[in-house]
Formats: C-alpha cells, sequence, structure tokens
C-alpha cells in the first residue's frame, strides 16, 4: 500500500471486535474505537469479486496522477495464498517526479457474504535510481504476529473505523470513513456519491484524504487523482 506520509519530514456474517480503549474526541466525548481484530468465515473468501468501492477483477487498472508523480494499481492475474487464505494479487507502481520509488505487490480476498475485503498483506521493493534499496513496509498476516485488516467494507458507513494493517512495528495504517455523498471531478468524469476516508497509522502522525468513486475504486488519493481507468471486456483476461 502507498505509504502514510509523516509530519515532518485500499449469511456467514463478518464479526468485528473493536479495540476496548477510547480515546476521547475534542466535545470530551469518547471516540468510536478503531476495528483491529476479524473473524469472516475464510471459507467465504475468495480472490476475485467487487463491491461498490473496490474492484479485484483480473487486468482492472487505475491511474492516478499529479504532475510528475503517479500511482498505477494493476489487478493481476495472480493468486497467492496467505494465512490459509487464496487472495489476488494487485501491484502499485508509485512514481515521483517521474522516477519509480516503489512497487507493490498487495494481497487481498473478498467475502461472498458480505461483500467485504480484506487486506492479507504486501511484498514490497523499494527503489532509489533504478535499483532496489529495501523492502520496508512488507508484511504476511499470520507471520510474526501479523494479523489481516479490513480494506473495504461491503456496506461502509460514516464514522466506521478500522485497521488495514496489522503488522506490529511495521505496518498499522488504518481508515476512518468520514464521508459517502461526496462528488468530485476528474478526467474521466464527474464521480457522485464516492466514499472518503482520512488514513493515519498507529506508528507515525501523518495523515491522507482519499476518495473512492462507486463501480470505480480509488479515484483520489492525496494529490494524486484518476486520469484514466482499464476495464477489460467481460470475459477478457489482459496479462
Amino acid at each position: 500500500m502507498k505509504r502514510i506520509l509523516v509530519l515532518g519530514s485500499l449469511a456467514v456474517l463478518t464479526v468485528i471486535i473493536p479495540q476496548t480503549i477510547h480515546a476521547e474526541d475534542k466535545t470530551g466525548k469518547p471516540e468510536r474505537p478503531w476495528s483491529n481484530s476479524f473473524s469472516p468465515d475464510k471459507a467465504d473468501l475468495v480472490a476475485i469479486g467487487k463491491n461498490t468501492y473496490f474492484i479485484l477483477l483480473p487486468s482492472y487498472r487505475l491511474y492516478l496522477e499529479h504532475g510528475k508523480d503517479a500511482l498505477v494499481i494493476h489487478v493481476l492475474n495472480e493468486t497467492k495464498v496467505v494465512d490459509g487464505v487464496e487472495t489476488r494479487v494487485v501491484e502499485e507502481r508509485e512514481t515521483k517526479d517521474g522516477k519509480l520509488v516503489e512497487v507493490s505487490r498487495n494481497y487481498f480476498a473478498i467475502s461472498k457474504t458480505t461483500g467485504d475485503v480484506y487486506y492479507f498483506g504486501e511484498d514490497v521493493d523499494i527503489y532509489k535510481d533504478g535499483k532496489v534499496t529495501g523492502h520496508e513496509g512488507s508484511w504476511l498476516a499470520g507471520e510474526n504476529g501479523a494479523k489481516f485488516g479490513l480494506m473495504m467494507p461491503g456496506r461502509p458507513r460514516v464514522g466506521q473505523k478500522y485497521y488495514h494493517e496489522m503488522a506490529p512495528g511495521v505496518a498499522m495504517d488504518r481508515a476512518e470513513i468520514t464521508g459517502r455523498d461526496v462528488t468530485f471531478k476528474t478526467l474521466m468524469g464527474t464521480y457522485e456519491k464516492c466514499l472518503r476516508t482520512r488514513e493515519t497509522s498507529a506508528l507515525n502522525s501523518g495523515s491522507e484524504e482519499k476518495l473512492y468513486g462507486m463501480d470505480t475504486g480509488l479515484i483520489k488519493d492525496g494529490d494524486l487523482v484518476l486520469v484514466n481507468v482499464f476495464c477489460p471486456p467481460k470475459g477478457t483476461i489482459v496479462p
């Protein structure tokens, strides 16, 4: 997943068990807790499908840009078994000032019953001057104490707060749904009833806003905005 910026320098019901520690908001009232434990029936999870705001169909691609910065999200025709679940591989390629800085292979599965999309980890390559210099942020559910998180609820609600990643000391990204009726214009047209989230991390103090378009997926990620979508014809798979 794209890293959060640091200040200063995606009939069996899903059971969600929230954290028991509550912070207080600015009014002094307890804040809604972050959901950090998820217990879907793993037999109900599959590596292909879609919900309103997240698509796991092979060959589907999103292109986001801002100046010379870009993010390409490509749903690959590949799967990987992680923590006993067959997951879909989604590649993200991030460039800054025209130069490749990160390639990640992310692992997702979707519930056939609820439409919830779960995040099972990622393998990350960090680039500098065309060479891999590290793998910061890599994690897999079921290894080193890491657990899978919720990437996108099948029925998102404003105020919902949940962890995407739960890899202690490595990746602890989380999202709060702050809007469900947002209108946003892109080169692809005007999107209505967009889902807006605010992403933070338990490991740093940064935050970032994202927008998801209905039946499209991510259309705004910080300053990056959707400029193109590739959706192969039904029944075809493009490498």
